[in-house]
């Protein structure tokens, strides 16, 4: 009798750490013009396929809770790397097209990129205002990654 109710709440504890181990992020991606970006690939920082967008840019993810950063992708843009708050289970991301800039230098480029990667918050406001993201502002943090040497 005793040892099966020391089975019986082991085998609690044990299940009890499987479950909550995981966490649904929900969330929309667009591009520049505030337009829905389809079949956009969402991996983790180890470069494992996690899930992509649907036609209306709309994706649903289960991902571990250990996962702090999210990479997304999709052929014409820029990859974008974001990091995870703990709160945050809705992403809203703004893609920047991926421009060939000929004949002028690395420094030069991330300058012109600079410029675009600054207005993104003004795009993520506008499209709170028109109603295509839910949040008013971003719940992650993302970086500025530089293509020249600094």
């Amino acid at each position: 009798m005793r040892l099966a109710l020391i089975m019986s709440l082991a085998f609690i504890l044990a299940s009890s750490n499987i479950f909550g181990q995981t966490r649904m992020i929900t969330g929309k991606v667009i591009n520049e013009n505030l337009e829905a970006i389809s079949e956009v690939r969402i991996k983790n920082s180890d470069t494992v396929l996690l899930g992509k967008t649907d036609t209306e840019g709309k994706f649903t993810i289960e991902i571990p809770t250990t996962t702090k950063t999210l990479l997304f992708s999709w052929i014409g843009y820029e990859w974008k790397s974001i990091k995870l708050s703990a709160n945050c289970d809705t992403l809203e991301i703004i893609l920047m097209y991926n421009a060939i800039y000929d004949y002028i230098s690395l420094k030069k480029i991330d300058k012109l990129r600079m410029k675009r990667f600054e207005k993104l918050p003004e795009l993520y406001s506008e499209a709170y205002k028109r109603g295509i993201f839910i949040n008013q502002l971003p719940c992650y943090e993302q970086k500025f990654n530089p293509i020249g040497k600094k």
